[in-house]
């Protein structure tokens, strides 16, 4: 299958491709895969040799209304793309020995408005969320493989919290504490679900309560594990021995390993106690599991004010996020 790509694209794409594998190389097809709301994400078959991935970065590709404060990495919740992300991130998850797509090539853009790219490997194996649905027993292995890889992970001690890029270049994130910048992002949130839902603005003062009253049962505490900040079951693929293999980390950050926890739980549903670990702050989880639902309303509202094709999908993230927030309130204690 071949796609149309922006004329510059399609060069870009030619000379990580002649610098990775030599310049007798070709690519044949482009195939543009599902699911990519930030960057591009193109499968390469070439004359010669295996499938490549690549990854593009450009204004182009990313399906995110612009904000202000979108390159704002001392920001742990700023938007989260871009090759200096990946490329720091895919260097700490390497040094921990944790699996994600080999490298092959970076190129990053020197024009202004040029697109960055990578080129990295085709995990042969699909997703983790496939191999759960068409061969549980397969699919159990990885997942318990996972397990292992979240706790090495959430074992390493971040000097600080942030986005790894970030704070591993010396940097001192926005923000007081983890919970505190939840709690910031999650009233930001909450104000731009309002604005576009009447069910949210008729509420908002009471989950503005509830989150002042969770925010308020929060302890202290200053020791950050590494998470991957979205991990589903569909941002991790399986290789060719049945390992698990992390994809979209350009979100890495030292964090609160709660917030990874209340995500794992929501998308990974039945199969998450598999991925449970001991020693979780319970009121953390509490604040953090209302923000993340405010954040999957929100978030998917303001991508569909965009052209973001997928918009059945998005909505019904948006619709089923809703109604669980609205489940939290209305079981709150009074």
């Amino acid at each position: 299958m071949s796609v149309e790509t922006r004329s510059d694209t399609g060069d870009r794409l030619s000379a990580a491709v002649h610098a990775a594998f030599g310049a007798d190389r070709r690519i044949v097809a482009t195939e543009r895969l599902r699911g990519g709301s930030k960057k591009g994400v193109y499968r390469l078959s070439l004359d010669t040799g295996p499938t490549a991935i690549a990854y593009v970065w450009s204004a182009a590709e990313d399906y995110w209304p612009t904000r202000a404060d979108a390159d704002n990495h001392a920001d742990p919740f700023s938007h989260s793309s871009g090759l200096d992300l990946f490329d720091a991130a895919h260097r700490r998850l390497e040094a921990l020995g944790i699996r994600s797509p080999r490298i092959f090539r970076v190129d990053a853009g020197g024009e202004p408005g040029q697109a960055d790219v990578a080129l990295v490997e085709d995990v042969p194996g699909g997703s983790l969320e496939a191999l759960l649905r068409d061969d549980p027993e397969h699919g159990a292995m990885c997942l318990a493989q996972l397990a292992d890889a979240l706790d090495e992970m959430q074992r390493y001690a971040g000097p600080g919290f942030g986005k790894v890029a970030f704070v591993d270049a010396g940097g001192i994130s926005d923000g007081l504490s983890c919970e505190q910048v939840v709690f910031a992002h999650a009233l930001d949130d909450l104000a731009d679900a309002a604005a576009r839902d009447a069910r949210v603005a008729a509420v908002r003062g009471h989950l503005a309560d509830l989150l002042q009253e969770l925010r308020a049962a929060v302890r202290p505490r200053s020791a950050y594990g590494l998470i991957h900040g979205e991990l589903g079951p569909d941002h991790v693929l399986v290789d060719g021995n049945g390992r698990p293999v992390l994809i979209d980390i350009e979100g890495l950050l030292y964090f609160d390993v709660e917030w990874e926890h209340v995500f794992l739980r929501i998308r990974f549903g039945e199969n998450y106690d598999v991925l449970r670990t001991n020693g979780l702050d319970r009121q953390r989880l509490d604040l953090y599991l209302l923000a993340m639902r405010l954040s999957l309303v929100a978030g998917p509202l303001r991508l569909l004010e965009g052209d973001f094709p997928d918009r059945a999908a998005m909505q019904g993230i948006a619709e089923h996020n809703l109604q669980e927030a609205l489940t939290l309130l209305a079981s709150a204690p009074r």
